[in-house]
């Protein structure tokens, strides 16, 4: 029987029977979702979902209010990567919807399982134009930016809706779904026995897919006649969760590996073979790449130019969509499948007599990578006042390595780069950052969506200019007593505060910020706890009583305002900036 509420007309002396029990779609939402094992949505409420949330809190579901749902769709889409289930946020119609949209976008670039739930006018209306309360057509408007889109019109197909949007979301490349809910239908009532048989169970959501044995064969063959091979993993071996299949490849093989970041931690980055230290190097001279959940777009130079060398290259590309292989250049062996599978079967096929690389690829890694080794310990081994980049990162980084277990959030220009070089990972999916799209505003979504789906700590190092994409949510955080610890790399503006006004007018230079700002108060203003750091030893003390606490805490970072470089790494990508370099 539905958990629905019960509808019962009067009954008079004229007629004795009883009405059979009906339901609603406002339950039948709540019940699909509980059926298919799904316990939180993101969101915020608003007309016309607001009961919505209230009925799926009353009936046992966990849902987390957000002040913007931009940042409610991030924290669903995180949640979506580390579960494998796709993450539920819940926004109003048109505005909020639109505003849900940019963090369904990023999902479905990412390929992280999420699907949008929206609030939406009635149909007839918004054909017609005829101006209705937040009137937009928001199932044309999401199909451009989702793997899938549908809308629900009837109740007894609110079952069927879900259902098919959960299956899009995970089913072979992830990606996020738009789910659209006209006002009308949610309170439309239907028969309640009538309603539980029309609700689905998944099965099966993301089948295996198995490589054929041709494409193995073949793949097996490129890496045996390679001189100087590389694996290259990406989010998605991590997202996979085909952990043990993968460090059996790599330990196996014997082949030094290039984690991608999301990919950190799947093996320890201290681990023997880790190439992350020799990153340039080993792009340059490889002669075979194996590309495990990695695709060649804008982070690997897709593929081609001065990142990638002159040694002639071949591809292995293990990928669940064929229609990504040759998308920059040629592959000569693709695989297609699922990760765990593929992985698998290349393993399965290194037998006694597989060659391992040459002890001289092997070596010129190690060495090249040693020496940057012992020149970034120099680096992080000074000691300026004010704090740079480099010491703030040396203080975080001696910390988190006492807790590989914590949840690391990174976003920013300068902060992103140095962080992901400087900071280790020992465990896979520990890592998040601003991904594929190198969207802006991810933080503290992923914070939340991290803490509240592991329960355990997180700790969100991000620069003060992407901080302020999402800062209001540290109310969020402490509403909900999460324990998540957010670092404010302050350096008083984008990219740095150093910049003027050629103008010599009283407007602030269009990258600087308010000087000296103290983020640690804004937190104190809900209840959470602030720090002030000004040098890495007061950094080092923060952070380990912010998370010996528990609490919501934020750290102000105070770094030098002369710190940090224009776009940070991506330069090139700057035309003003890379011009002026020239």
């Amino acid at each position: 029987m539905s958990t629905a509420e019960i509808a019962r007309p009067e009954i008079t002396a004229d007629e004795p029977h009883h009405a059979p029990a009906t339901t609603d779609g406002f339950h039948l939402v709540i019940d699909a979702l509980k059926l298919n094992d799904i316990d939180t949505i993101f969101g915020l409420v608003g007309i016309p979902i607001t009961d919505l949330a209230r009925l799926a809190q009353a009936e046992g579901m966990r849902f987390i209010g957000f002040r913007h749902e931009q940042n409610a769709g991030n924290a669903a889409a995180i949640s979506g990567y580390m579960t494998k289930k796709p993450g539920i946020c819940l926004t109003v119609s048109a505005p909020g919807f639109l505003n849900g949209l940019t963090a369904l976008a990023n999902a479905t670039t990412n390929c992280f399982p999420m699907i949008l739930i929206s609030g939406s006018s009635e149909r007839e209306i918004v054909d017609l134009q005829q101006g209705d309360y937040e009137e937009m057509d928001q199932l044309n408007a999401a199909k451009p930016y989702a793997k899938a889109a549908y809308r629900v019109l009837h109740a007894e197909d609110i079952g069927v809706g879900i259902a098919r949007a959960i299956r899009a979301a995970v089913s072979g490349r992830p990606g996020g779904v738009y789910l659209d809910l006209p006002a009308k239908l949610l309170a439309q009532t239907i028969d309640a026995v009538k309603a539980q048989q029309s609700l689905i169970k998944v099965v099966d959501a993301a089948p295996s897919q198995l490589p054929s044995p041709d494409s193995v064969a073949r793949a097996l063959d490129v890496i045996r006649r390679a001189k100087r091979p590389l694996i290259l993993l990406g989010k998605g071996a991590a997202y996979a969760q085909a952990d043990a299949q993968i460090r059996a490849l790599v330990e196996k093989s014997g082949i030094p590996y290039l984690p991608m970041s999301m990919a950190k931690g799947l093996l320890p980055d201290t681990h023997a073979q880790c190439a992350s230290a020799a990153r340039s190097f080993v792009l340059q001279e490889a002669d075979c790449v194996v590309l495990i959940g990695a695709r060649l777009n804008w982070l690997l130079a897709h593929g081609k130019g001065k990142t990638w060398g002159t040694a002639p290259k071949q591809f292995v590309q293990i990928d669940i969509s064929p229609t990504e292989i040759d998308s920059n250049v040629a592959i000569a062996a693709p695989v297609i499948g699922d990760i765990g599978s593929c992985v698998s079967a290349l393993v399965a096929g290194i037998g006694a007599g597989f060659p391992k690389p040459s002890t001289e690829w092997t070596g010129a890694v190690d060495d090249r990578k040693n020496k940057n080794l012992e020149k970034m310990a120099a680096t992080l081994a000074k000691n300026p006042s004010p704090m740079g980049f480099h010491s703030a990162l040396r203080a975080i980084r001696d910390v988190l390595k006492t807790r590989p277990d914590i949840n690391v959030v990174n976003e920013g220009a300068n902060t992103l780069d140095y962080a992901r070089s400087i900071i280790d990972m020992a465990q896979p999916r520990k890592r998040f950052d601003s991904g594929t799209w190198g969207i802006m505003g991810i933080g503290m979504g992923f914070a939340i969506g991290a803490a509240v789906t592991s329960g355990t700590q997180v700790v969100a190092i991000e620069g003060d200019s992407a901080f302020g994409f999402s800062g209001m949510e540290i109310e969020t955080i402490c509403r909900y007593d999460l324990p998540v610890c957010t670092i404010v790399f302050n350096n008083n503006g984008v990219y740095r505060g150093t910049d003027v006004n050629p103008t010599g007018g009283k407007d602030v230079a269009p990258t600087v910020f308010v000087k000296n700002a103290r983020y640690d108060r804004m937190i104190e203003a809900f209840g959470g706890i602030g720090f002030h750091a000004t040098t890495p030893e007061e950094l080092t003390h923060a952070l380990e009583e912010a998370i010996r606490s528990g609490k919501p805490t934020l750290i102000n970072a105070v770094i030098d305002e002369a710190a940090g470089t224009e776009s940070g790494r991506l330069t090139n990508l700057n035309p003003q900036s890379a011009a002026m370099k020239k």
